[in-house]
């Protein structure tokens, strides 16, 4: 045997042990490994987070918008729907938006207005135009 063939074969002996001690390690990991148990709460600073929808949105608070969502279709009152809802902003948190009065948007009734607050998570807006009159005719189709 050269000493070429020597270099690679205790290179892979090398290998094969590391590869074993690392199974050792790991089964020995599993076998001891108590679950974490936590004592407090734990916080998160959220503070330093830019939202450039949150901060966009928060300063329409008052405008009307049209917000359409992911979601191909929803369901309310047993009528199918679109997700589209105009209205305006009533209020903005760092996870969702508010409209009152709001206008959902449906083939059969265009104009039919939800008789509650509406809030809709940021991450589920697919699309918003700012400043939108929610009078106008929209095809639906």
């Amino acid at each position: 045997m050269t000493e070429r063939n020597k270099k690679k074969n205790e290179q892979h002996e090398e290998i094969d042990n590391i590869e074993k001690k690392k199974k050792e390690i790991k089964k020995q990991d599993d076998n001891n490994h108590e679950p974490l148990r936590l004592n407090a709460p734990i916080l998160v600073n959220i503070a330093n987070v830019e939202d450039q929808l949150f901060d966009t949105l928060n300063g329409l608070i008052g405008e009307s918008v049209l917000i359409i969502t992911e979601t191909d279709q929803l369901n309310l009152f047993g009528q199918a729907f679109r997700p589209i809802f105009c209205g305006k902003i009533f209020r903005v948190t760092p996870g969702s938006v508010t409209l009152y009065p709001v206008n959902i948007k449906m083939i059969n009734a265009p104009f039919f207005e939800f008789p509650t607050p509406l809030t809709i998570a940021l991450e589920k807006i697919a699309h918003f135009t700012p400043n939108f009159d929610c009078n106008q005719r929209i095809p639906l189709t």
